[in-house]
């Protein structure tokens, strides 16, 4: 009798390690998830995360976020977490982490959640409800039933910069998707959130409301304008999220302002120059006079006048080739002028005396 009743049990217990292979992967397929070590505390106590399901070697981010629940998920986005005492992690290799949070008091009222999200790659995120002593508790706006949207395409950006983002000015470009209403009820002026994002930082949202119906069924072209900071440079992230979810992403890299980095370049040339000029003009006007000399610097490339010449009169010139003894008609040497002697004229009398 004893062994056949140890039959039954052997069974049940080879039963039980055949279902617990399988019950890991179910549990791990279900996504995941976030554990919190109370579910309730007080700002400046602290609380215990452990996550599991995750993907390995993740960098995560963990906010405490009011008006939230793990099945809406943060209403508000970041806007309503505080932000300043959040903490990062990085998940092992199985997926798993464990980090300590300290309690602060969110921004807007509970109910109170642990916002679990990742900062790189695929977007994934949990959500673990905590109860934060002594900070208001206010209900949830109401849900909005029937109409859903779906991003039916990909998103892109279109335009491009001009002379003035090249010297600084903010870039600024559209985000372009086609969104369909695949619910039963229109959908109207649905508020999307444009969130931007440098390197690893978190994201800064913004609201853009569409303005337009969307009736069950139907899609439309939806544009929602982008922007930067003034001299953004570098590789930056465009989130687009609606009702809490982060439904798209975009890459954007946006190039250097070449245009401010000549700008200081020349400031620092001609700024230099302008002062040594201005500062020469203070020296020579300060300079003291010297005897004999000139003050002004520029008066020595004055040209010097030069001595009047006497007018006194004195010996004509004579070419040098023609002297007194060598005038050329002229046997007596006689410097008179000279003379036209034709056969026609009639011959000069000459005195006749002794001789």
């Amino acid at each position: 009798m004893r062994g056949r009743a140890r039959i039954p049990a052997l069974a049940a217990v080879l039963a039980l390690l055949l279902l617990l292979p399988l019950t890991g992967p179910a549990a791990a397929a279900d996504g995941p998830a976030v554990r919190l070590s109370a579910s309730q505390a007080g700002t400046g106590g602290s609380v215990t995360a452990r996550g599991s399901g995750w993907r390995p070697g993740t960098l995560l981010m963990l906010l405490i976020c009011g008006r939230a629940t793990p099945s809406r998920g943060v209403i508000g986005g970041t806007n309503s977490c505080a932000n300043g005492d959040g903490r990062a992690v990085t998940t092992d290799t199985r997926g798993s982490f464990t980090r300590k949070l300290p309690v602060a008091e969110p921004p807007v009222p509970c109910p109170c959640v642990v916002h679990v999200a990742t900062v790189t790659g695929a977007k994934a995120e949990a959500d673990a409800v905590l109860q934060v002593a002594g900070h208001p508790v206010a209900p949830l706006p109401a849900a909005t039933s029937g109409g859903r949207l779906s991003i039916l395409s990909a998103t892109r950006l279109t335009g491009s910069g001009g002379v003035l983002t090249w010297f600084g000015a903010p870039p600024a470009r559209t985000l372009e998707f086609t969104a369909g209403n695949v619910g039963t009820t229109p959908v109207k002026d649905p508020v999307f959130r444009v969130g931007t994002a440098h390197g690893v930082f978190a994201p800064q949202w913004d609201e853009q409301q569409w303005h337009g119906t969307l009736v069950p069924g139907g899609k439309a072209l939806i544009r929602l304008p982008v922007e930067l900071s003034a001299g953004a440079h570098g590789d930056y992230t465009v989130s687009l999220r609606y009702r809490g979810r982060v439904v798209a992403e975009q890459p954007w890299g946006v190039g250097r302002p070449w245009g401010v980095t000549l700008f200081w370049l020349l400031l620092c040339l001609v700024v230099p120059a302008a002062l040594f000029r201005a500062g020469m003009a203070v020296v020579d006007r300060v300079r003291p006079r010297r005897p004999g000399g000139v003050r002004h610097r520029r008066r020595l490339s004055r040209p010097v006048p030069r001595p009047a010449r006497s007018r006194a009169p004195g010996p004509a010139p004579t070419l040098p080739w023609f002297t007194p003894d060598s005038v050329p008609g002229d046997p007596a040497g006689r410097l008179s002028a000279p003379h036209h002697d034709s056969p026609t004229s009639p011959p000069t009398p000459t005195p006749k005396g002794p001789t």
